[in-house]
């Protein structure tokens, strides 16, 4: 029987370098009591003040704590990692590049829900847990589903964000089902997690935010192709957006 893994972690920081410092996530089986593993992990790397800011994770509360490496949920997460069972994350790629760093290689089908939100809320200003946390009123099933699983909901804390992402899935699969009539909702958002996604809202930066890629393109082109070329920081929806309005 298929295992779904919801995953979150919290890390020192965003950059090169950072490490986990906390793995949170639930184990879903049909017919089984939900699993729950939530674990602080110590590194040798400092958490900088932006990240403590975030997640109010500080290096006190790391003392004693064995690494991610050598955590019971580290270990435990490694013998689910087969190519039958589901991991679920919202923007996989930060989680999975994270994770990646202490030796972890996903052999599980993935599931973004953050790429799929964009596919199936693509009119939505924003796609961030924590919006759709208010936008779907997802916040009103909070405390019962936590009672239920013994968990302390607080935002950008690895095990309170993926008790949001539980809720938030539910309610994504019912938009995929609605939008791919006849097909298993499962499968499509794997599938859709390896689709590229065409961002029709308005950015959100630079001296053109505020304007959709169409007519950016119509009043500046030159600064599409500076923005491919110069800013790292563009993922890779944006990227190919860009690319596809250029070439449009």
């Amino acid at each position: 029987m298929a295992k779904y893994i919801i995953l979150d972690t919290e890390t020192t920081g965003v950059g090169e370098e950072d490490r986990i410092i906390q793995l949170g996530f639930m184990v879903l089986e049909s017919g089984k009591q939900t699993l729950v593993y939530n674990e602080f992990c110590s590194c040798e790397r400092a958490i900088s003040i932006e990240a403590m800011e975030v997640h109010g994770i500080t290096e006190q509360m790391l003392e004693g704590r064995p690494s991610c490496l050598q955590s019971e949920a580290y270990m435990f997460l490694n013998t689910l990692n087969t190519p039958d069972n589901y991991l679920i994350i919202h923007n996989a790629p930060f989680d999975l590049a994270m994770l990646k760093k202490e030796g972890f290689e996903c052999k599980m089908q993935l599931i973004d829900t953050l790429r799929c939100a964009k596919h199936i809320f693509d009119s939505e200003s924003a796609h961030r847990l924590q919006y759709f946390r208010y936008r779907l009123e997802l916040y009103k099933d909070e405390k019962s589903e936590a009672e239920k699983l013994g968990i302390v909901v607080k935002a950008h804390d690895a095990i309170g964000d993926v008790l949001v992402l539980k809720l938030f899935l539910s309610k994504l699969r019912q938009e995929v089902e609605k939008k791919f009539t006849g097909q298993n909702p499962i499968e499509k958002m794997v599938e859709l997690t390896k689709e590229s996604v065409f961002i029709k809202t308005p950015i959100r930066f630079g001296k053109h935010r505020g304007k959709t890629l169409m007519q950016i393109r119509a009043e500046d082109e030159g600064y599409l192709r500076w923005a491919l070329e110069n800013m790292e920081s563009l993922d890779d929806d944006m990227r190919y957006s860009i690319k596809r309005v250029l070439e449009s």
